[in-house]
């Protein structure tokens, strides 16, 4: 599996200008070392050495809790979901102001792939892997369709030979599952048993049975 990590800058963008601004509790520095804590390069991502900054907008509450998290300016792929998923971690961690009433705050996170591969990585190579995204997801879509359909007994078997072979091209191996394990495990680490729950009932969509006892034990 290609090692990457990424590089998190910040620029904190808060619309419209107000005298006093929501501050993360450990400042701008503490800010960026949580996110880079808390971050887990998206697979197809790093594989594909794409980086880029993706803008994330969100609102707090007078307690630093965050709400209406979406994104405002990213690429389509699964950067955007992580981007999103470790700024919604930054909740209850923010000092906001008596004057601060609910104007949207927008955070960039930048993402940097590295290792061997991406130094050599063309622009053109990652413009046609983000472009390869949106297909693969409609490829994937299909295999979990059909698994979500066969576990409710709506599914015609008579097609999983396809499915299966469709899984082979996506890549979807004992190596692929256990790497999104890895990851689901590191998110769970983190307290964030959403988002593991959401990786874990992906293995079990791609028809593996290998997370089922983390569903059973935290996905109730």
């Amino acid at each position: 599996m290609l090692k990457s990590f990424c590089i998190l800058l910040f620029t904190l963008i808060i619309r419209p200008v107000m005298a006093q601004q929501p501050v993360f509790a450990d400042g701008r520095i503490g800010l960026n070392n949580f996110i880079t804590s808390k971050i887990i390069y998206p697979e197809y991502s790093r594989q594909n050495c794409i980086g880029g900054t993706i803008k994330v907008s969100f609102k707090l509450d007078k307690s630093g809790n965050v709400y209406d998290a979406q994104i405002a300016g990213g690429l389509g792929i699964d950067l955007d979901d992580e981007a999103l998923r470790v700024v919604k971690l930054t909740s209850g961690k923010w000092k906001v102001p008596a004057d601060y009433h609910g104007a949207m705050i927008i955070l960039p996170v930048v993402f940097r792939p590295n290792g061997e591969k991406c130094v050599s990585a063309s622009k053109a190579d990652v413009a046609q892997a983000v472009a390869n995204y949106k297909i693969l997801q409609r490829e994937q879509d299909i295999v979990t369709d059909y698994y979500i359909s066969k576990y409710a007994g709506k599914a015609d078997t008579r097609h999983e030979a396809e499915i299966i072979s469709l899984k082979k091209q996506l890549g979807f191996d004992d190596d692929y599952i256990s790497s999104v394990l890895d990851d689901a495990d590191k998110k769970r680490q983190q307290g964030d048993i959403k988002a593991a729950c959401h990786d874990w009932m992906f293995i079990r969509n791609i028809g593996s049975n290998k997370a089922d006892e983390f569903l059973a034990r935290y996905c109730r």
